[in-house]
Order: structure tokens, then C-alpha cells, then sequence
């Protein structure tokens, strides 16, 4: 043991021998090891940490998939989930969730909006959790009248009741009604994680018209599998449940099936590929930092040849110095993954800062136990790859040329030649592949930025309301709130025009069968669908929305008035092709809806990008917000303000004096939604660019060291040439021609595995392919370039060397 401290302390000595050289062999594995366990404690935290539930593996989201429909993971219906809940045979609990948002009022405080969850009483049983305080739900509160009761998560507690020990059994004011406090859940509590915060859980009940809707499906549902029954078994359980369903009901459930998933890889299935593409670039990174550093090592090793020669001559076992290389080299990795683990911990705040706020566990990642195990496997593994081939080769001198004062074996140093020049062929292409992902990313997201979303994002605010059906049951009082608001929002100095809708884009989505006169109707799977929202006549001119054919609303559109719609030209085209759609009539829902009235197409407006720049335009309709009234609903306002946040205690005034009761909440900026809606792209391309220029940077470095070395070495083959007559342009033809055959070899290994590797990034693109061939070519064009140059400047100066000099060298 003491001569292993010795090696150590001898390695440390090493590395003071030599600082400068110390310095950029730490700097290099720094950097790549901390930009490794950055990533890693991202990949940890979101994919591989298992969900903070008891036996989390087991539990499972259960889902419809249906072939004839375009989406998938389609929710259930009241009678579904029953069905599920009682004739499985392969889960121990079944629960459903589905959304819901309160107005909490009262409490001396100003009103606010509570994202909230309506919960079947087996969802905390079947995640494992207790509350903190009180209880959770029974079976008996599931029911139409016992049901006005809360579990109240923990940050809402300590926020808005300041953690009153005595809340339990309390009674709280929601949407104008008491509901009993039974419990505060834990601290750490996140369900559904990678969602909005939920506050609020309120037990599920059905209405019998809910019981009776199988076609209404909008709940999410969760299952944990009993012990020791496998995701296929049932798999194949609940497809058998499937067929007998479609055999009882044969309007609504034909063709479909049941779709299991694991809960953790639901929730991450966004977000999964990205992570493993940036922690294969970080991997990447690290190995061309590795390849320069062993370069520095085997340089370094090559000067230690007749120390070794001496020490192999007084008896010392070569497996005696390979210990020592190891034990230097691992020290030099340990100190580098030392100081990569203190950038790690500045790289994870920024991430957390960058990342999108929907990537579950956000708050929680950062260095635990797994991520130190990882960065110390990582530390150690790469010292043993920096120390292994210097050793081997250092410990194998020709020991006569060895031993002779400042004799240099050629046979050696072109065997070191060649190991240097394999690791710049293979930076090389470590690196080509990472500059054509990041080409490939950053020409996707010029181009996504380069999609017109359909409506004018400047100087737009918009901010979100929803009406208590408790205090505004009737739709006459929901209309009559949204044209006041309206109408005292446009006359705050400063606001162009204002508007309100229930589907706005990059928020909402409310899609809708329809019927339209005169075409024959489809089968059930098969309808016809298109996204649909209410606006208020002045919508249109708050987004910038183009109105192309027909009309606008008008005041004119209301309750009484004959129904109306405004379609968007995606739509014209889709129903009614080389047609004109003006005058045409349509309704929601199938034939036999006799309460849905006919609606005449008044106008077209332009299409719109509803569901984010990266997805086609949708097929949109627009009703009059006082022909068809909703509670929740998005105003938007366009200002003159070159800073439209600065008017919302004005518009916050003017909702104030028509209810002072009535919230709102998720205030943004139009521009903000647009940008958060390409936050993912825009962080991909971003990690990915920045991973992608520190290769690049050390690839060059690595060529331009190995050609630097080289020079060095054959100063005295140099001066010969030059002596017997080789020009400055022979001499610059030899050594620019040594690196640019490893970067051309290095190209080709590089673009082989680029055409292999960049498919795993293909859903990572918009309208650009994975094998993009003017990406390919460029990146390859510039790595060429740049590397010729770092090949150019050490041949420039091999041309410079004096014959009398180099012939006296050595």
C-alpha cells in the first residue's frame, strides 16, 4: 500500500513538472466530464430515478387506441372506467383523474385560480400515499352530494393558510361553494408529475347523464398490477375486456383497443429521446477530450523513455511502471472529474433554468448518489484509458537506443505516430458527428422559426378567466360578463382592440364532430372532426387574424340572432374543395343531435398553427362567444404599449370592477407562448451547438498537436530535405499532407456513423431530413477547412528551419 502512495505522490509531482501542460489536460477532462454528469443528473432525475410511489414499476396508464382516428392515448368515458374497474383480473386498484380548476375566494386575500383534480378515492391507495394531515377520500364521498370535500396539497397550505395547523376540518370557499378540508398532503407529493402543479384534489362523482355518455371520454385512468403479473399478461387480459366491450356496445367501442403503458415512460416519452441524444453528445465530448489528453500522454511518455530504460535496467517489472502510468493518469482524471464535478453544479442551475417547465422532476435534479457514483466510475474509467496505451508503450523501449543520451528509436516514434494519429482520426469523427447534429438541429429550428403561426404575436397580452357556473350558471350571465369585459378592456387607454376566445392557440384544444348539409354522415371512428372555440367579435383583430372571405362578427351575433360561424381556409378546403364555403351549413355532433342547430359560414379566416409551429395547420371554427357561451376563456388584448405587461393592472382594474370575486392567471405575452412553445427545440439546439463547438475546438486542438509533435520530431529529416534542396512548398506538401490524411479518414469514419446516428435524432427535426446531404456536405466542408489550417500553421513552421541547425539536432 505505501508504494501505491508513493506512485501517487509521484504523480502529483508529475503533473508540477509541467503546469502549463497540467493545466490543459484538466481543463480538457473538466469540461468533459462535467458537461457528462450534468446531463447524466438530468437523465438520472427524469428517466432512470423510479417515480416517488410504492413499487412504481407496477403502476401502469391505462389508454384507448383507435385505428380509424388520427390521436392516440385516448381517455375513457363514467361507463369505461367501470367496466375496467370491475372485470379485470389483473390489477389490484383501477383510479381516474381527470382536470378541474376552482376560483378560491375568501380568507382576507385576494381571488385565485387553483389548478385542481377530480380523483377517484383509489388514487392515493394506489400510488402508496398517505396524507400528512387528516385523511383522504372514501368510497362513500365518490358520491353526488357527499363529494363537496378537499385534500389540499402542501405548497397551497403553506402559501395560503400559512400552514395553519387547525385547517383540517375547515371549511374553504371554492367557485362560491364551502367545501370541508379532510387533509394536506406531503411535502415532495407531485401527481401527475411533469404537469402543472396540482393544489387541489376533490373526490370524481358521476352525474347520471355522465353514466349514460359512453362516448364521452375524458378520463385519464391509472391501474397498478398485482404482484407478479407481467405488463403482457395484462396486455392481453385487457384486450380480451376490449372485444367484450365492443360485442356490449357496438355504437361506441368497435375496433377499439386498450393500450398499457408504464406510468414513468408516459410521462417522459417527450422528453426521453432529447435527453439520450445530449448525454451521447456529452459522451462524445468526453471521448475527444480523452483522445487529446492521451495524446498529451503519450508525448509525455515518449520523453520518459530513458527514464524507464533505466529503471526496466535496475530491475524494476514492467508490471511495476504500468501500475505507475495507471496511478498518474488516474490521478490526473480524478483532479479533473474533481473540478467537473464543481462545474457540474453551475452547469445543473442553468439547465434548471433552460429546461422546459413541463419535464417532470424539474426541481429535483441535482447531485445525489447516483450522479457521484457516475462522475467517480467516469473519473476512474477514463484514467485507466488515458494511462493503459502510454504505459504499454513507454514500458517497451528498445533498450540500447533507449539508454544512449538523447537517442531516439525510429521504429518507436513512427508506432507512437501512429497511435497519436488513430486519436485525431478518431476526434475527427467524433466530432463530425456531433457538428452534423448540431447542423441538422439548428437547420430544423431555423426553419420552424421561420413558420408564419397565422396571427400577429406583438404586443399581444392575454391572461386566462373562468366563470364559477355557480354564480354564472345561465349562459345569458356568461355572455353578458365577456361583453362588458370586453368593452371596458378596449377603452383602457393604450389597448387597440380586445377580444376573448375558449380555444386559444398554443393553450387550448376543443375538437368537435360535425355534420355538415348535404354530405352523407360517416360511421362512429370515422367522423368528421375540427378544432372549435367561441370568440367574441373583436378576437380576430386582437390576434392579428386575417379575415380572407365573408365577414367578421359583429354585435349582431347573438343569442336569438340566426347561428353563425367563421371557418378557417384549412377547413374550407378539406369539406368543401373547389367549393365555395360562404352560405354552407353545418352542425356539432352526429345526425341524430337534434339539439344541435344548424350554422351558416358567414366568413374564412386564415389558418393557424393551434397546436404549435412544428404541427400543421388545423382545421379551426369559430362560434360567437354569445351564441355559445363557456366558462373558461383567454382575453386577448393588442396594445400600443411596447411593453404590453405594463397594462395589466389596468386590465386587472376592469375585471375587478365587474366581479371582484373573479381571478385571472396565466398572464403572458403572446410572444412568450410562441417562444415557450419551441423551448424544447430551442434548448436541444442550443446544448447540442455549444457540446458541438467544444469537439470542435479539441479536434482542431488534437490536429494541431499532433502536427506541432511531428514537426518537432522530424526537425532533423527536415533540415536533410532542405539541405538537398526541397523547396519551402515540398516541405509544406509533406506535413500538411500527414494531418490531412487523418482528417480525411477521420471524415469518412465520421460521416459513415453520422448516416447511422442521426436517424435516432429524426423526431427531432421539422422538415429536415437526418440525412440532410447540404448539412453533410458543409459541416464537412468547414471541418476540412478548419483542420487544414491547423495543419498549415506548424507546416509553416517547419519551413522556417535552419539545415545547420537541424543537422546539429541530437
Amino acid at each position: 500500500m505505501s508504494s501505491v502512495w508513493q506512485d501517487v505522490r509521484f504523480g502529483f509531482r508529475m503533473m508540477m513538472k509541467k503546469p502549463g501542460v497540467t493545466f490543459i489536460a484538466v481543463l480538457a477532462l473538466a469540461l468533459g466530464i462535467g458537461a457528462n454528469t450534468a446531463i447524466f443528473s438530468v437523465v438520472n432525475t427524469v428517466l432512470l430515478r423510479p417515480l416517488p410511489y410504492r413499487d412504481a414499476g407496477r403502476i401502469m396508464l391505462v389508454f384507448w387506441s383507435a385505428p380509424k382516428l388520427t390521436t392516440d392515448d385516448l381517455p375513457a368515458s363514467a361507463p369505461d372506467f367501470l367496466d375496467w374497474r370491475e372485470q379485470n383480473r389483473v390489477f389490484e386498484r383501477v383510479a381516474a383523474i381527470t382536470g378541474e380548476s376552482f376560483n378560491l375566494t375568501g380568507e382576507g386575500a385576494e381571488p385565485e385560480r387553483i389548478e385542481s383534480a377530480a380523483v377517484s378515492a383509489d388514487l392515493f391507495p394506489l400510488l402508496g400515499v398517505n396524507t400528512a394531515r387528516g385523511r383522504a377520500f372514501t368510497a362513500e364521498e365518490e358520491q353526488e352530494g357527499r363529494n363537496k370535500v378537499v385534500v389540499m396539497g402542501h405548497d397551497l397550505w403553506q402559501r395560503r393558510f400559512g400552514s395553519n395547523p387547525n385547517l383540517v376540518g375547515q371549511t374553504i370557499t371554492l367557485n362560491n361553494e364551502a367545501y370541508t378540508v379532510l387533509g394536506i398532503m406531503p411535502q415532495d407529493f407531485r401527481f401527475p408529475e411533469g404537469t402543472d402543479r396540482i393544489d387541489l384534489w376533490v373526490p370524481l362523482s358521476f352525474s347520471p347523464e355522465v353514466l349514460a355518455a359512453r362516448g364521452h371520454r375524458y378520463l385519464y385512468v391509472a391501474a397498478r398490477l398485482k404482484e407478479g403479473v407481467t405488463l403482457e399478461q395484462a396486455a392481453s387480459d385487457m384486450n380480451g375486456l376490449s372485444k367484450r366491450m365492443a360485442e356490449a356496445n357496438p355504437g361506441t367501442n368497435t375496433d377499439w383497443s386498450i393500450k398499457l403503458e408504464p406510468l414513468q415512460d408516459a410521462l417522459t416519452e417527450d422528453v426521453s429521446t432529447a435527453l439520450f441524444v445530449l448525454l451521447g453528445a456529452v459522451g462524445f465530448v468526453l471521448l475527444i477530450a480523452c483522445a487529446n489528453v492521451a495524446n498529451l500522454q503519450l508525448a509525455r511518455a515518449a520523453a520518459r523513455r530513458r527514464e524507464v530504460a533505466i529503471r526496466l535496467a535496475v530491475g524494476a517489472s514492467r508490471r511495476r511502471l504500468i501500475r505507475q502510468f495507471l496511478i498518474e493518469s488516474s490521478v490526473l482524471s480524478l483532479t479533473g472529474g474533481l473540478f467537473g464535478l464543481l462545474m457540474a453544479f453551475w452547469g445543473i442551475d442553468a439547465l434548471r433554468s433552460v429546461l422546459p417547465q413541463d419535464v417532470p422532476r424539474l426541481e429535483q435534479i441535482g447531485i445525489d448518489r447516483a450522479v457521484l457514483l457516475f462522475t467517480l466510475s467516469v473519473s476512474v474509467a477514463t484514467g485507466i484509458l488515458l494511462g493503459l496505451v502510454p504505459a504499454l508503450q513507454a514500458t517497451k523501449p528498445d533498450m540500447v537506443e533507449a539508454l544512449k543520451d538523447g537517442a531516439q528509436s525510429v521504429a518507436g516514434g513512427h508506432r507512437r505516430n501512429r497511435v497519436r494519429s488513430l486519436l485525431v482520426v478518431l476526434e475527427v469523427a467524433l466530432a463530425l458527428v456531433l457538428l452534423i447534429g448540431a447542423g441538422l438541429m439548428m437547420k430544423s429550428f431555423w426553419r420552424l422559426r421561420e413558420v408564419r403561426p397565422g396571427f400577429d404575436p406583438n404586443n399581444v397580452l392575454t391572461m386566462q378567466l373562468a366563470l364559477p357556473e355557480t354564480k354564472y350558471e345561465e349562459p345569458q350571465t356568461q355572455a353578458a360578463f365577456y361583453q362588458s369585459l370586453v368593452e371596458r378592456v378596449q377603452s383602457v387607454p393604450g389597448v387597440k382592440s380586445a377580444g376573448v376566445t375558449t380555444s386559444p392557440p398554443l393553450l387550448d384544444d376543443s375538437r368537435t364532430d360535425l355534420t355538415i348539409e348535404g354530405q352523407e354522415p360517416l360511421a362512429y371512428g370515422d367522423e368528421q372532426t375540427a378544432s372549435y372555440g367561441s370568440v367574441s367579435p373583436g378576437y380576430f383583430s386582437a390576434m392579428g387574424i386575417p379575415i380572407v372571405k365573408g365577414r367578421a362578427f359583429t354585435d349582431e351575433d347573438r343569442e336569438g340572432s340566426v347561428p353563425v360561424l367563421i371557418v378557417s381556409s384549412a377547413f374550407a378546403n378539406r369539406f368543401f374543395p373547389g367549393q365555395d364555403a360562404i352560405g354552407k351549413r353545418l352542425k356539432q355532433g352526429g345526425p341524430e343531435d337534434e339539439d344541435s342547430p344548424w350554422m351558416t359560414i358567414v366568413g374564412v379566416a386564415g389558418d393557424v398553427h393551434h397546436y404549435g409551429l412544428n404541427a400543421e395547420v388545423s382545421s379551426e371554427m369559430y362560434i360567437p362567444i354569445a351564441q355559445k357561451p363557456q366558462a373558461e376563456t383567454t382575453l386577448a388584448v393588442r396594445t400600443s404599449a411596447a411593453n404590453p405587461m405594463s397594462l395589466l393592472p389596468a386590465v386587472r382594474r376592469e375585471v375587478e370592477a365587474i366581479d371582484k370575486d373573479q381571478p385571472i392567471y396565466n398572464v403572458k405575452t403572446v410572444e412568450h407562448l410562441l417562444s415557450d412553445s419551441v423551448a424544447s427545440e430551442r434548448l436541444s439546439v442550443t446544448l447540442l451547438g455549444l457540446f458541438a463547438g467544444l469537439a470542435f475546438l479539441l479536434a482542431c486542438v488534437g490536429i494541431y498537436g499532433v502536427i506541432s509533435y511531428s514537426v518537432t520530431q522530424r526537425t532533423h529529416e527536415i533540415g536533410v530535405r532542405i539541405a538537398l534542396g526541397a523547396s519551402q512548398r515540398d516541405i509544406l506538401k509533406l506535413v500538411v499532407g500527414q494531418g490531412m490524411k487523418m482528417v480525411v479518414l477521420g471524415l469518412v469514419l465520421g460521416l459513415i456513423a453520422s448516416f447511422a446516428l442521426t436517424r435516432v435524432m429524426a423526431s427531432l427535426l421539422f422538415k429536415v431530413s437526418a440525412t440532410d446531404p447540404a448539412t453533410f456536405l458543409l459541416v464537412s466542408l468547414l471541418l476540412a477547412v478548419v483542420a487544414f489550417l491547423a495543419s498549415f500553421i506548424p507546416a509553416r513552421r517547419a519551413t522556417r528551419v535552419d539545415p545547420m541547425v537541424a543537422l546539429r539536432y541530437e
